[in-house]
């Protein structure tokens, strides 16, 4: 931390490379995400292993230290890709992922995906694309919709604005922008924060919604303790 504190501020890809390294600000897990856990398991209930087989490759875009691929990988021997900005976390990823089909790289999602049409079963966005812009965001959709074969699965993670007053604090006092987005004091970067309505109508033109979760308020004696989160399980029509 003092290194930080003397030095200039990191940012996007500086910050999260020092935290991958440091663990200074959040806890890092290793472990597979528990909203991950549950989509898997609606997958199965949903047609069973079809699309959760070693013959299936999946991305994961910003994938961190790859422990949600790892897991996958691990749990139905899927083959999977993963990208994402920290360089760290990338080593961390090809370091704990080696000794499986997995393939991991240092690359923005903003950019496209170099992966062919209809080539993916699933594809992870778990708190990921709300850093984009709003062409951004539309330009990402359309790709994850290119590369997932028909009737794959797409798992959305983000953070939701309604009835979260630390998103509203965020949006008063750190101001973005686009309407809609703050400037994360700690980052230093642009995030957007979706409504539900925002949300729905931005999966619902390219994708079947079977499932929406969202968390709790998260209020301790009435003052905000965690932001808001929200999950959608989606599906590209066959």
């Amino acid at each position: 931390m003092q290194n930080m504190a003397r030095g200039k501020k990191k940012v996007g890809s500086g910050f999260w490379n020092y935290e991958y390294k440091k663990a200074g600000h959040f806890a890092l897990s290793l472990n597979p995400s528990e909203d991950l856990e549950k989509f898997l398991r609606f997958i199965e209930r949903q047609s069973g292993r079809s699309f959760l087989n070693p013959t299936m490759s999946m991305l994961d875009l910003g994938c961190g230290n790859g422990r949600n691929l790892i897991h996958i990988a691990k749990t139905y021997a899927m083959r999977g890709i993963g990208y994402d900005i920290s360089s760290q976390a990338i080593t961390q990823a090809k370091d704990m992922g080696k000794e499986l089909p997995l393939a991991f790289a240092v690359r923005s999602i903003a950019l496209a995906i170099p992966l062919p049409d209809a080539s993916q079963a699933l594809v992870l966005d778990m708190m990921a694309s709300h850093v984009l812009t709003h062409t951004e965001r539309e330009d990402f959709q359309d790709e994850v919709l290119r590369v997932l074969r028909p009737g794959g699965w797409y798992f959305f993670k983000t953070f939701l604005l309604d009835e979260d007053r630390n998103a509203l604090r965020l949006l008063r006092d750190h101001p973005g922008k686009e309407a809609g987005s703050y400037i994360h004091p700690l980052i230093g970067v642009a995030e957007y924060v979706f409504t539900e309505e925002e949300i729905l109508t931005l999966i619902e033109k390219r994708f079947t919604i079977h499932k929406v979760l969202k968390s709790h308020r998260h209020l301790i004696k009435g003052a905000p303790a965690k932001r808001r989160s929200i999950c959608i399980y989606a599906q590209k029509v066959s």
